[in-house]
């Protein structure tokens, strides 16, 4: 619509710096040194909301950090729209690896740099932006909820049981969600389903206390060593996860599945030349969209253990540590997986260690189908601010909360994510390109026409 766009033409460079001042905050969720920040965001959140025109915004306290609920509801008996996203954010370690300090934010050639500038910050803004511009030029048709968390970076440990206890505050007829990414600008798609996950610290001890290398050394197991071997074994030749009944749940995609993944544009040589790396690797047999959308995979997010500050220390330590993480595919569970993992891992560990496993945390893969009323809207919707159908395809990622969702509210989540894969999420210099953002604040809006009439 005309008064949509001329709205936001109007307003887009304030829009822009609102989402910078919130990219500012340094809201860290897994850090403890964070928690005022993280009351800071939740504060900065709801002014946003109730600028834009919600008609109420409340900050719930959980165990954890809060959750930020708001709502616009034009008539009860209308269709709602539950949007949900997260202001908390990765850990910007390591540091030296900015081009721009993480937490101030930087645009370079259109894109914004800054933790959190496309998980989920910028994303989820966009959808305030959005309903500002239907109240602002009253043509907001349905009931829009807002339900923004602070703890998804770290399993959304406390969301359950704000949702278990609140089903009639979050009642909607469906989850619209943008936590996740499209193909390109010029290639829109949108994710159908997302995978699941597990994940697990593992401590590996060998002696009572760090030795002398060079008195013990070649005696003593060093748990570095053992740790090494323990986590390399868990891949074959073929780079095929190796823990006994890992994919006996895998529900194999179909023929037909994989010639659709197939047609999605993808330019295996910019893909590596973007990453700086010679050659890919994964699992023989599948490509490299397969892999990262309907292969479960197992990866190692951290090792450590020893002496690892500046100069030389020759000791054999006492301890190793490593994270390890696996994404799910439907229909294979984080519960069933987590133990396979931990029970494998003490079954493969030498008599000369010992094995401590800790859940950090898991969630479900989630499916949406593609012919739900929500996918219709989000797809005509892109169709018409794009000029093109969007792609289906799998999301790499997990968002744990959606399995959640469905069951306590028995309604479907919708992606509709506007990042790009290559947005650096989770690692140094994040980006978003402003492209992105505004072309976010463009659509929505369509989504909810459509929602409304559909």
């Amino acid at each position: 619509m005309t008064a949509w766009k001329e709205y936001q033409e109007q307003h887009k460079d304030r829009f822009l710096e609102e989402l910078l001042d919130l990219l500012r905050i340094p809201s860290v969720s897994a850090k403890t040194e964070h928690k005022e920040d993280m009351l800071k965001c939740a504060d900065a959140v709801k002014a946003s909301l109730l600028a834009a025109g919600a008609d109420t915004v409340t900050i719930y306290e959980t165990a954890g950090h809060p959750i930020v609920y708001g709502e616009k509801i034009i008539d009860p008996a209308k269709p709602t729209v539950l949007v949900y996203g997260h202001y908390d954010v990765q850990p910007a370690e390591p540091l030296e690896l900015w081009n721009s300090p993480a937490f101030e934010p930087t645009i370079i050639d259109g894109k914004i740099f800054a933790r959190g500038s496309c998980d989920d910050k910028g994303q989820f803004y966009m959808h305030v932006k959005a309903l500002e511009i239907l109240v602002k030029t009253n043509s907001l048709q349905n009931n829009i909820k807002f339900c923004i968390e602070g703890e998804e970076e770290i399993g959304s440990p406390n969301l359950a049981t704000f949702v278990k206890a609140n089903k009639e505050l979050l009642k909607a007829d469906c989850v619209l969600i943008s936590d996740t990414a499209m193909l390109s600008l010029d290639t829109p798609s949108m994710d159908v389903g997302v995978r699941g996950l597990s994940y697990i610290e593992v401590e590996i001890t060998g002696p009572n206390r760090d030795l002398h290398s060079g008195v013990y050394g070649g005696a003593v197991a060093n748990p570095i060593t053992i740790l090494a071997k323990m986590i390399a074994s868990l891949h074959d030749e073929n780079n095929h996860i190796t823990i006994p009944g890992f994919y006996e749940d895998v529900v194999n995609s179909s023929n037909e599945e994989r010639a659709l993944m197939a047609k999605a544009p993808f330019n295996e040589q910019e893909y590596k030349d973007e990453l700086g790396i010679k050659e890919l690797w994964g699992e023989t047999g599948f490509s490299t969209m397969e892999r990262t959308g309907i292969r479960p995979t197992m990866e190692l997010n951290g090792i450590w253990g020893g002496y690892t500050g500046e100069g030389a220390k020759t000791v054999l330590p006492s301890k190793a540590f490593a994270k390890i993480s696996a994404r799910l595919v439907p229909n294979q569970t984080s519960d069933k997986i987590t133990e396979l993992i931990i029970n494998h891992l003490q079954k493969i560990a030498p008599a000369n260690v010992t094995v401590k496993a800790t859940l950090h945390h898991g969630g479900e893969p989630y499916m949406t189908p593609i012919d739900s009323k929500g996918y219709i809207a989000a797809a005509k919707a892109i169709e018409t601010t794009f000029g093109k159908q969007p792609i289906p395809v799998r999301g790499g990622g997990s968002i744990p909360i959606c399995a959640l969702f469905e069951q306590e509210l028995g309604i479907k989540i919708i992606f509709m994510g506007f990042g790009l894969d290559s947005d650096n999420l989770h690692s140094p210099n994040e980006k978003f390109n402003i492209a992105n953002f505004y072309k976010g604040i463009e659509t929505i809006p369509y989504f909810h026409k459509y929602f409304y009439e559909g």
